[in-house]
C-alpha cells in the first residue's frame, strides 16, 4: 500500500497553547480511518495540519507522496475534500444548494466571475441526487434543515473527486433519522469501487458507519493508540482517553460504548 497521508514528530502551538505534541500518524491507501477523542484533544488540529489546511511549528507533514510546502497552489483543495462546519460558516447563507457544491470545482466557498462548465453542474446535481437531496438544489442554503445541510456539504466535498474527504463531526446536531441517513451514504460510499479514503473525526463512537478500517485515539494533543479499528476501540483504550470506565461493543457493523452501573 502506498502513503496517502504521513505526519512525523509534528506539533503546533497556539497563542502559546500546545494544540499538538510530537504526533507521528500514518494512513495508506485503502484505509479508512477514525479519529476519537475527548473534546479538546486535537483531533481538528490534526486533520488540519495533516491535509495542509495549517502549517505546524515542528515535524514532517507529506501528503500524497510529496512534502506539503512543495504541492502546486490549489492542489491540496481539489485533492483533499472537507465537509465541517468551517466550511459551512463560510458558504454564502443565500446562495443555492448546488452553488454551494459547484463552488468547490474551483475551491471557492461562493461564486464570483468563474465559469462552470456543463459537467461541473451535471456533477452537482448528480452528487446531490446521490445524498437524496437532489429535490433542494435551488433551495437556499439557509433555508434547509441541519440534516439536509450536512448532506449538501458532503456532496460539496466529493465535488472535484478528491483523494481524501475529511469530515469533521458531520452528525453535529443532527437527529436520529438525519443521523443515520448520514452513516449510511458514508458507509455507501466506502462501499463504492473508487472510494477516496475517508477520515472521520468524531468523540462519539456511535456515530462511526460500517466500513471504516482503522482507528486513532486523541488524549492532550497527541495520539495515544492507532491501528486496525477493531485493536483501538476497546474498553480499555477508551477509559484510558476519557478518564472513566468504558464497556465497548460492535455489532451489526456499529460500535457503542457506556459506562458500566455502579454496584
Amino acid at each position: 500500500m502506498s502513503s496517502v497521508l504521513n505526519l512525523q514528530g509534528v506539533s503546533l502551538t497556539h497563542s502559546g497553547q500546545r494544540i499538538l505534541h510530537d504526533v507521528t500518524w500514518a494512513t495508506d491507501s485503502g484505509q479508512h480511518w477514525v479519529i476519537m477523542g475527548p473534546n479538546g484533544a486535537g483531533k481538528t488540529s490534526l486533520v488540519r495540519v495533516a491535509t495542509g489546511r495549517e502549517a505546524a511549528d515542528e515535524g514532517e507533514v507529506v501528503i500524497l507522496g510529496t512534502p506539503v510546502g512543495e504541492h502546486p497552489v490549489g492542489n491540496l483543495a481539489t485533492a483533499i475534500g472537507l465537509s465541517s462546519q468551517s466550511v459551512a460558516s463560510r458558504l454564502r447563507p443565500g446562495q443555492s444548494a448546488r452553488e454551494c457544491v459547484r463552488t468547490a470545482a474551483w475551491g471557492q466557498t461562493r461564486s464570483f466571475d468563474e465559469e462552470y462548465e456543463e459537467s461541473d453542474t451535471e456533477r452537482a446535481n448528480d452528487l446531490l441526487a446521490a445524498f437524496g437531496v437532489g429535490h433542494v438544489a435551488d433551495r437556499r442554503f439557509s433555508s434547509l434543515s441541519e440534516g439536509e445541510r450536512q448532506r449538501v456539504l458532503l456532496a460539496r466535498a466529493l465535488m472535484t473527486d478528491p483523494e481524501v474527504v475529511i469530515l469533521d463531526e458531520p452528525t453535529a446536531g443532527l437527529d436520529l433519522g438525519a443521523r443515520e441517513l448520514l452513516l449510511r451514504a458514508l458507509s455507501e460510499i466506502i462501499a463504492g469501487p473508487r472510494a477516496p479514503q475517508l477520515i472521520l473525526v468524531t468523540h462519539q463512537i456511535e456515530e462511526i458507519p460500517a466500513g471504516f478500517t482503522h482507528a486513532a485515539l486523541m488524549a492532550d494533543g497527541q495520539v495515544t493508540h492507532a491501528g486496525p479499528i477493531d485493536e483501538v476501540l476497546t474498553g480499555v483504550n477508551l477509559s484510558m482517553v476519557f478518564g472513566l470506565p468504558l464497556n465497548v461493543t460492535h455489532a451489526d457493523g456499529r460500535w457503542h460504548a457506556h459506562a458500566p452501573r455502579e454496584e
